[in-house]
């Protein structure tokens, strides 16, 4: 096999090249690449599509998979693309290369980006909210406010980008100018599901749009699948917003776990099939109950931070008082009055305890006398 016919010493373009021949997550060529490098592990390569090597069984395979993408491969082309469309290219080294892909045991060999170029991707603080494609109108509402919730926060929305939960936690952002990434499974040059194009061209503004795969590359089911890890490792926790007992959200859910992310999920009504998967989390995986962005945030923050308050409620009849005290404001009637004698019949106690609690609740301006008899106070 010729030369390829770009500088293959230089790193940036091998990168570009080994997130083009090989499909994501590729544990051959990211185990490769790891060891040697990218320049050496792309000349490792050549020289074994040449038969200029000896590759034990298990590495015959990997060169026969990669190999017939060796033909016509020049990324200038695809980085030629990305630069009409206003992109850039990020590879592990660079400064705003996102240190949460590390986590990954198959990280991406670069990011094909369009927009996000004054921050690093996913922010101080980022969520990755996801969800069911077939959204319901309760769940897309749930994950509208939620990341409203989140970006007036100043937390980073990640999403999929695809219709129902992802389209509405985007739009969501945007409704307030937060910050919102979305993952593709496709290249950065085909926005897909095309009825989200604006939509994306709208984060492409104020956000940024990412694949790990170059431009030209069509999505597929393998590749959904794929880009599931990423956005689990972007964000500091996911939340499922609403999923159906077979759902790629739970896929994205399962990689948060494995990478010691927190997972949140949102109830939904029992009668509901599409909230099966978010209870089914909640049974099974040990996710969170959540039910708004500040619960959110207290999962995902750092200890101490984000700690949410427990909501107003109207103060009980009884709140404060001890047993006795109870007995007796529980017995006194709720129109008129009763004498003590009554009180004491009514509540179990004997007068000289109904006498003194009735003391302790006048003076709480919780009950009033009135000649002989008593009253609750209004």
């Amino acid at each position: 096999m010729a030369d390829l016919p770009f500088d293959t010493s230089d790193e940036r373009l091998a990168a570009a090249a080994w997130s083009r021949l090989v499909e994501p997550g590729d544990p051959a060529a990211v185990g490769l690449v790891a060891h040697l490098g990218g320049v050496e592990a792309l000349d490792w390569l050549l020289l074994a599509a040449d038969g200029g090597v000896r590759t034990p069984p298990p590495w015959e395979a990997a060169v026969a998979r990669w190999a017939p993408r060796l033909e016509n491969l020049d990324v200038r082309r695809e980085l030629e693309v990305l630069d009409r469309l206003g992109g850039h290219l990020l590879v592990p080294g660079d400064a705003r290369w996102p240190a949460a892909l590390d986590d990954l045991e198959d990280p991406p060999f670069a990011l094909w980006v369009r927009g996000g170029s004054a921050a690093p991707l996913g922010g101080t603080l980022a969520v990755s909210v996801v969800g069911s494609r077939a959204a319901t109108s309760y769940g897309q509402r749930v994950a509208a406010e939620l990341a409203v919730g989140l970006a007036e926060s100043g937390a980073t929305v990640v999403s999929g980008g695809a219709y129902g939960i992802d389209a509405a936690a985007h739009r969501g952002t945007l409704t307030v100018s937060g910050t919102t990434t979305a993952i593709l499974a496709g290249g950065v040059d085909r926005l897909y599901p095309a009825g989200n194009t604006a939509l994306l061209e709208a984060i492409v503004a104020t956000g940024a749009v990412v694949s790990e795969v170059p431009p030209g590359c069509a999505p597929s089911r393998s590749r959904f699948l794929a880009r599931n890890r990423l956005i689990a490792a972007l964000g500091a926790g996911t939340v499922v917003v609403e999923a159906a007992w077979r759902s790629g959200a739970l896929s994205t859910a399962g990689h948060a776990a494995k990478l010691c992310r927190p997972v949140g999920a949102v109830p939904g009504p029992v009668t509901s099939m599409a909230s099966a998967g978010c209870h089914r989390l909640m049974r099974e995986q040990g996710a969170v109950c959540v039910t708004d962005a500040a619960e959110v945030l207290e999962l995902v923050a750092p200890v101490g931070e984000h700690l949410t308050s427990d909501p107003p409620v109207q103060p009980g009849l009884l709140d404060g008082l001890d047993v006795t005290a109870s007995r007796v404001l529980d017995a006194l009637p709720v129109r008129g009055s009763a004498p003590v004698a009554n009180l004491a019949r009514t509540a179990g106690l004997p007068v000289d305890q109904v006498r003194a609690a009735l003391g302790h609740l006048e003076l709480a301006g919780r009950a009033r006398r009135t000649g002989s008899t008593w009253t609750r106070s209004s």
